[in-house]
Parts: structure tokens; C-alpha cells; sequence
């Protein structure tokens, strides 16, 4: 009957995965639990309190119960607002500063693990390790460059943990993912001639790519219990290389000009690995401080090539997204103080490195710049094998100036800057058996 209950509870997290606004840097989501976030992830490959360990470092599952469960969400609301300093739209005419770009989404979650014989675990994790949505109002003077782009992950992640002694122990994971992208912007055509003497003006017509994939991965980690009251963790999650394909078509008042350029659609892109090093240390019965460095390997996404896999211009490039990404850091600070058996409360900040360099590179689909988090949380215990956890956390996002010059390529030059935020709220129930 346990097995049976904590299979269904994976079942529905599974069906309810949903895009959400990146709240890491770059288009990463952290939010893989609720019990992290009030210390902003410090010490997540550490800490192991809950199934959700599975993710962050899965030798985790050694400190677990027999039989653990763990359902959540975090809800993410990103705000990224332009402000026009000198853009040029070129040939198309478009004005307006497009609105707030972020929207409200939500990201579950679930995590069963389960002891084998002694010393040996089996879990699964079912969550999204990447995500994004920028969307703009219309009138949008970028509109040339990006009217809306939207990336979904899906993550299943089945895992081994190993218990070797009383100090030491493994974790080994697999993860098949799938990804969904659907971008969208104006694309403008003409003059063209269409008879002696006949030549249709610049016309606005709208291009829409929708691809997916699905990519295997893997992700290794190892937990050190150095005293009675210090514990390191580290993990690896590998890079996922995807050929993402699907359909680019385009809409506009011609319909005989829009088949021409619709088209079949492909590209390759090989998602960033991932390295963590954390520490938690008890200080006394009541405080508990924990940390985190982590690594992510964005330089992998230099640029992406969207590829027309059909039509008369089939192996040509329809599109480059000049992404130019550099690899990141993030560093993490927590603390956790145990109120009485049934109350703790959470604490954490963080800072969070962007891997767009520069205004040059920043795109319209990703205004990305540096980010400092602040984070607070609580924990309630209704039993010593249930409990929820509530989390919430604000992030700064540095004002990033934007120069994205695409006029060689008829899309204009956007200029100016944004401002944005994002506030992340979650909670969990976690149940040991």
C-alpha cells in the first residue's frame, strides 16, 4: 500500500509540469523543492532532509527513511520591463517598450525514494531543471528581434544511492528530459517584384518555430559526514545535447509568399553541466549554517542555429541567435533555526552570476543580467514523519543595458535597458513511512 500511494503521488506531479520564468541566471531553475528555497539552495547538496535530495545530490537518500515522499510547487513571477534609449527598427516601423516581458508560472515537482536492502536506494525525480518565457505587448518596438520565446524542461530522474560506511556514501542518476521551444518574432519581407514593372512594398509577416526533443543525461554525487556536526556534499549533473526539430512557418498577407518561407526546422543545442559544493554545520541544538558554490557550463551555448531542414532553401540557416554565453558562479549562504520540535525557520541569500557578457549579446528573448537573492522560509512538523515547508524568495536583478545590433539582418538595432525582478513562492509536504 506505501509503494502503491507514493506512485500515484508521482503520477499526478508528472501531468502537471508547467514553462516557467527563469529565476536562476540564464533560463536555469533552481526551484526543484520548496525545503530549499527559504535558504536560498545553500547547502542543497548537503542538507538531505527530504526526497528532494534525489536532484541535488541523490547519495542524499542514505540519510533517508525507509520509504519518503516529497510533492511541491514553487511559483515563479519574473518581471523584466524595457525602457527605449536609441533602437532603430530599420525597414519595419514599430515603436512602444513592450510591456513587462515576465508573467506568473508554476513549476511542480515530486520525489519518492525507497530503501532496497542495508545500505542500498532506489528514488525517482520528476521535475524541470531549465525554463523560460518572455513574452511582450503589443506595440513592442523589438518585435523584429523577438515577440516571444519559450523554453519547457521536463526531467525524469530514476537513482542509486549507496551507503559505504558511516561517513561516506554515493549517488548515481539517469535523466531523460525532453524540451519544448517556441519562439516567435515579425519578419519583414518585399520589396518584391512580381511582375515587370509590379513590386509589392515591405510587408510585416509573423514566423513562428516550435521544436522539441528528448536527450538522456546523467548526474553523480557523494555526501562526507567530516564530524558529528559537519556534513559536505558534491554533485555533477552532466550536459544534455538536443537536435531540437519542428516547423517554421510564417503568416502574413500573402499567403504565397508566407509557403515559400515556411519551412521544416532544426537545431542543435547542448544544455549547460552543473557542479555543486556544499557544507552544512550544526552549531548547536537550535542553529543549523550551510553553504553553497556552484558551477554552471553556459559557454556550451556559444550561438544557435535555426536550420530549414525543407522547402527550396533546405540546409540553409534561417536564423542565428548570437547567444555568446560564458560559464557562471553562484555562491550561497543559509541558516536554519530549529524554534521548538515542531517549528524551524529558514534564512538565505545568494548571489548569482549572469552568462550574457554584455550588452552586445544580450538578447530580447533572455534580458538576463547578475542577480542577489534574499530568502526566508519556515518549516512545520506535524508528526516526526510529516511535515510542510513553506519558502519564499525575491531576487535583485542588476539593470542590464541592452545594444543587440540585428540590422545587417533586417531586424533592427534594440537599445536601451531593462529592469526586472522575480519573486518565487513554494511549499512542500514531505511524509517518511
Amino acid at each position: 500500500m506505501k509503494k502503491k500511494t507514493i506512485a500515484h503521488a508521482v503520477a499526478v506531479v508528472v501531468g502537471g509540469f508547467a514553462a516557467a520564468g527563469a529565476s536562476a541566471s540564464g533560463f536555469q531553475l533552481l526551484e526543484q523543492n520548496a525545503s530549499g528555497l527559504g535558504n536560498a539552495y545553500a547547502g542543497s547538496a548537503a542538507v538531505a532532509e527530504d526526497a528532494s535530495t534525489i536532484y541535488f545530490n541523490p547519495a542524499g537518500m542514505t540519510k533517508l527513511q525507509n520509504y519518503e515522499l516529497s510533492v511541491g510547487f514553487n511559483g515563479i513571477s519574473p518581471s523584466y520591463k524595457f525602457q527605449n534609449g536609441n533602437s532603430n527598427t530599420g525597414l519595419l516601423t514599430s515603436t512602444g517598450n513592450g510591456g513587462d516581458a515576465g508573467s506568473l508560472a508554476w513549476l511542480p515537482n515530486g520525489y519518492a525514494s525507497a530503501r532496497l536492502v542495508d545500505n542500498l536506494y532506489f528514488g525517482l525525480g520528476l521535475g524541470a531543471p531549465f525554463g523560460l518565457k518572455t513574452e511582450y505587448d503589443e506595440p513592442w518596438i523589438g518585435g523584429a528581434q523577438s515577440q516571444m520565446f519559450e523554453i519547457k524542461t521536463y526531467n525524469v530522474n530514476p537513482s542509486l544511492a549507496y551507503k559505504i560506511n558511516d561517513k561516506v556514501s554515493v549517488g548515481v542518476g539517469l535523466n531523460w528530459q525532453k524540451i519544448d521551444v517556441d519562439y516567435q518574432r515579425i519578419a519583414g519581407v518585399g520589396p518584391t517584384p512580381i511582375a515587370p514593372g509590379v513590386t509589392v512594398p515591405l510587408q510585416s509577416f509573423t514566423a513562428k518555430l516550435k521544436a522539441d526533443d528528448t536527450a538522456w543525461g546523467w548526474n553523480v554525487g557523494a555526501l562526507f559526514d567530516v564530524s558529528p556536526t559537519t556534513r559536505v556534499g558534491v554533485s555533477y549533473r552532466s550536459q544534455i545535447k538536443y537536435t531540437i526539430e519542428g516547423n517554421l512557418s510564417v503568416s502574413g498577407p500573402s499567403a504565397a509568399v508566407a509557403s515559400s518561407l515556411s519551412s521544416g526546422a532544426r537545431a542543435d543545442v547542448k544544455l549547460p553541466d552543473t557542479f555543486i559544493v556544499s557544507v552544512t554545520q550544526r552549531l548547536d541544538d537550535r542553529w543549523t549554517m550551510m553553504g553553497d558554490l556552484s558551477y554552471t557550463g553556459w559557454s556550451s551555448i556559444p550561438k544557435v542555429d535555426i536550420v530549414r531542414t525543407s522547402g527550396a532553401q533546405s540546409g540553409t540557416v534561417a536564423q542565428t541567435l548570437d547567444t555568446n554565453f560564458r560559464d557562471t558562479w553562484r555562491v550561497a549562504l543559509g541558516a536554519t533555526y530549529k524554534y521548538d520540535d515542531a517549528w524551524s525557520f529558514k534564512y538565505g541569500v545568494a548571489y548569482d552570476q549572469s552568462p550574457v557578457k554584455n550588452a552586445e549579446s544580450r538578447l530580447t528573448s533572455l534580458p538576463d543580467n547578475d542577480r542577489v537573492w534574499l530568502s526566508v522560509g519556515a518549516q512545520y512538523r506535524f508528526a516526526k514523519a510529516s511535515r510542510v515547508d513553506l519558502g519564499l524568495s525575491y531576487l535583485f536583478i542588476r539593470d542590464a543595458n541592452i545594444h543587440n545590433d540585428q540590422s545587417a539582418q533586417g531586424r533592427g538595432v534594440v537599445d536601451g535597458s531593462y529592469s526586472g525582478n522575480v519573486l518565487v513562492f513554494g511549499a512542500q509536504y514531505s511524509q517518511a513511512f
